[in-house]
Order: C-alpha cells, then sequence, then structure tokens
C-alpha cells in the first residue's frame, strides 16, 4: 500500500490547488490562492483517507456511468471519441 503523504490528503480536500506543503505535518502547508482548512480538518482527512478516497473515487464512478448512459455510449466508445 502507498504511503499517504500531507500532498494526498491536500489534493483530496481542496482538488483545485492553490495551495503548497513541504512535508506532510499541517505547519508545512501554504494556503496561496484557496480557502483554508483547520489543522483538525487536515488530521482528520489524514487519518481516514482511505475511506475518504474511495467514497470520492466511487462517487466519480456513478458520475461517469450516469453521463455515458445519458449520452447513450460505451465507456470503450467515449475513450474512441477521445483518442
Amino acid at each position: 500500500m502507498k504511503k499517504i503523504s500531507g500532498g494526498d490528503v491536500l489534493a483530496l480536500l481542496i482538488p483545485n490547488g492553490g495551495w503548497t506543503i513541504a512535508g506532510d505535518d499541517y505547519e508545512g502547508i501554504t494556503f496561496i490562492e484557496c480557502e483554508p482548512i483547520t489543522k483538525a480538518q487536515f488530521d482528520a482527512a489524514f487519518a481516514s483517507y482511505e475511506s475518504l478516497k474511495t467514497e470520492q473515487d466511487a462517487g466519480k464512478a456513478t458520475a461517469k456511468a450516469a453521463l455515458l448512459d445519458r449520452l447513450g455510449i460505451t465507456a470503450d466508445e467515449a475513450k474512441l471519441l477521445l483518442s
């Protein structure tokens, strides 16, 4: 299993960026162009990263399947269109 980094946690919580991090601790975060999160939020997300990531990935898969269904195409057909 991959070691979870502070960058992984921030990418999950603030996916559009606007931050930098040095190391894996909250104190290493610089919020540049985003709404800051609290240390408690960061620590909680670090502790439950795997389940949060799984939940986020499942949501993306559901949204993708719904979009493909509305378009009336398969995932392979979508890949062909995008290649």
